[in-house]
């Protein structure tokens, strides 16, 4: 479902034989992002046993992010990956258990805190299929693929299908600013004419400098 997803990856899969991963891409700030993934990294974690095995079959859960906006909470982090596990509060070296790990990538930092790696190649892909690292083999495998998916019909259609609900949504998004703002801006003044009315000022002058109704003034 795509109002559920707006995900242009999604993709699980299994390390070793023993690590579980979600990588998941979102396109759109649904202001909810923190919880989410740790809600699939955590669930992830839960199911890799049965109900009554043994704590010690638990199987380590990464979740990766790959945003296409930075998030707001993590805007201090001067780095375009981020990763998080669980430590201790004052004694931040000391990680209690790598059996969950989340990994966050935030695409707009990338330029601003661009490195020379392995996965720096990878990002690049991710904002630019066309320009790709022909010495890297992995990302031309990906490329690859990528360009068979592409001429399948099925898939253009998915991909014009998500594209036209990310424009929408972020068109709802700007109105929806749009219009709390205009809502601020209108309380504010009403506070304003309150403030002034309650000093005395004459309301015509009031109605003249706030452009409020005289009705609007009488009942403040």
């Amino acid at each position: 479902m795509l109002d559920d997803k707006v995900g242009i990856l999604d993709v699980k899969v299994k390390i070793d034989n023993k690590i579980n991963c979600d990588i998941e891409m979102q396109v759109v700030d649904k202001k909810n992002i923190e919880k989410r993934i740790l809600f699939y990294c955590s669930k992830m974690y839960a199911q890799s046993i049965t109900t009554g095995k043994d704590y010690l079959k638990l199987e380590k859960s990464i979740a990766i992010l790959i945003s296409n906006y930075e998030l707001e909470s993590l805007k201090e982090i001067k780095k375009y990956v981020s990763k998080w596990n669980l430590r201790e509060e004052y004694y931040k070296n000391i990680i209690l258990t790598d059996d969950i790990e989340i990994v966050i990538i935030e695409l707009p930092k990338f330029k601003k805190y661009m490195n020379n790696t392995a996965l720096a190649d990878w990002v690049k892909f991710i904002i630019n299929p066309k320009v790709i690292d022909m010495s890297n083999e992995e990302v031309k495998k990906a490329k690859k693929v990528l360009d068979e998916l592409s001429q399948d019909e099925h898939e253009r259609r998915l991909a014009e299908l998500r594209e036209k609900y990310i424009m929408d949504q972020k068109a709802t998004e700007a109105a929806g600013y749009d219009k709390g703002l205009e809502s601020g801006l209108k309380l504010g003044i009403k506070q304003t004419a309150k403030k002034l009315k309650a000093k005395g000022v004459d309301i015509k002058i009031i109605h003249e400098a706030t452009g409020l109704s005289i009705e609007e003034i009488n009942n403040l």
